[in-house]
């Protein structure tokens, strides 16, 4: 039995890693800044008490990200976890598919804590995975009860089951570490308007959607499928599974995070 650290374990991602890794048999340490939420207090913003939930764990999960801040504090929470993860034998970053084709601020500085992460002596892997259902969900939710949703409909998405990519990173963590992992993404490449059509013929809305036109090289990156990685197609549920699966409560909440 190893002891794992989990950071971002109370997030959409994290919560089912920690399961995964304690069905596997491991001691798992879960970093949060709220007392309760987690095994063990420490804000990896500043760095106080990672070192002491890091001390005497030999795998380590990175899953913590500030989506709603575009990734602005994932740089200092990256750093401070490496400086204390001297001892740890596997860490494992979890990372999205495309940040180095994507000039989207989110994404570099994602690609920023991925070269933090390289650059050290930690035994590492990053895990690259494409945007989860509850993402695309999420989206749609937010602009169902409009008369006319606009939406990019011509982007091309890979979605994946949060599930699935728990799963491959418990195998993962559980193997040697391999810098780059191979990119993990669901089993379809779907646009935009195709994810919407499974949506309205499980929800009814948006009764219309519009394509608006998104122009520069973000826009084209998004059109060519850079967020997706059609020669991993590993995950195992569809859009269409988890349109039908899940409950309505699972659109009403804000993007999942890591963190």
């Amino acid at each position: 039995m190893s002891t794992a650290l989990v950071t971002g374990g109370t997030g959409a991602l994290g919560r089912l890693v920690v399961d995964r890794l304690r069905e596997r048999g491991h001691d798992v340490r879960v970093l949060s800044r709220r007392a309760g939420a987690g095994t063990h207090v420490g804000d990896l913003r500043t760095g106080a008490g990672v070192a002491e939930a890091a001390a005497g764990a030999d795998l380590i999960v990175h899953a913590a990200s500030d989506f709603r801040r575009v990734g602005r504090p994932d740089i200092a929470q990256t750093e401070h976890l490496l400086a204390a993860a001297t001892g740890a034998r596997h860490l494992l970053y979890v990372s999205i598919v495309g940040i180095d084709r994507i000039p989207f601020a989110y994404y570099r500085n994602k690609l920023a804590c991925e070269q933090l992460v390289t650059d050290s002596d930690v035994p590492h892997t990053i895990l690259r995975a494409t945007q989860f259902h509850e993402l695309i969900a999420f989206a749609l939710q937010t602009v169902e009860r409009l008369p006319l949703a606009p939406l990019p409909l011509d982007f091309r998405f890979q979605p994946v089951a949060a599930a699935d990519v728990a799963t491959r990173i418990a195998d993962l963590i559980d193997g040697e570490p391999l810098g780059r992992a191979p990119d993990f993404g669901g089993p379809e490449v779907q646009t935009l308007a195709q994810l919407l059509e499974v949506w309205r013929a499980s929800r009814a809305r948006p009764r219309r959607a519009i394509r608006i036109p998104v122009p520069g090289r973000i826009g084209r990156a998004y059109r060519n499928g850079d967020n997706t990685c059609p020669g991993h197609a590993d995950g195992t549920q569809t859009w269409q599974q988890f349109v039908a699966s899940a409950p309505v409560s699972a659109y009403t909440v804000k993007p999942p995070r890591t963190g």
